[in-house]
């Protein structure tokens, strides 16, 4: 009986929005930022976070990510739960072509050595004279 709670606490935690990046990806993470002013009132305003994903970890409501940037000549990670009310978006720049799901070895890459080359990705969408296959036609009417 507990565990049903639980599911249904996790179906209503879950976010809508489908993740369909990879390790090697340049995202913007969009994560919403609450402050504080002067006269004690609480302000929230949204603070991008672009860097390549490092790894991605999980299923489910539990599941995160860890992106890496260079901020002047520094490398900052950061591990974002992708289910979380702080995560605005997931924007995906640019798809990187990585041969690793955890690509910790850009830890010890600088300069031209740390560059990822862009990997190609085939559009979803079929040409305008061509019947798409049963089984896209019945998993897009869902």
């Amino acid at each position: 009986m507990a565990k049903l709670n639980i599911e249904a606490i996790h179906q209503e935690n879950k976010k809508k929005d489908a993740f369909d990046f990879r390790a090697g990806d340049t995202v913007t993470v969009n994560v919403k930022i609450m402050e504080k002013t002067a006269d004690g009132k609480a302000k929230s305003r949204i603070q991008p976070f672009k860097g390549v994903v490092i790894q991605r970890k999980g299923t489910g409501v539990s599941s995160s990510l860890t992106v890496r940037k260079i901020s002047s000549g520094i490398g900052v990670e950061r591990i974002f739960q992708m289910h979380s009310p702080l995560i605005d978006s997931i924007a995906i720049d640019s798809h990187g072509s990585v041969r690793k799901a955890r690509i910790f070895y850009m830890r010890n890459l600088q300069g031209k050595a740390a560059r990822i080359t862009e990997r190609k990705v085939r559009a979803a969408v079929q040409a305008e004279g061509e019947d798409a296959p049963a089984e896209t036609v019945e998993a897009t009417a869902e």
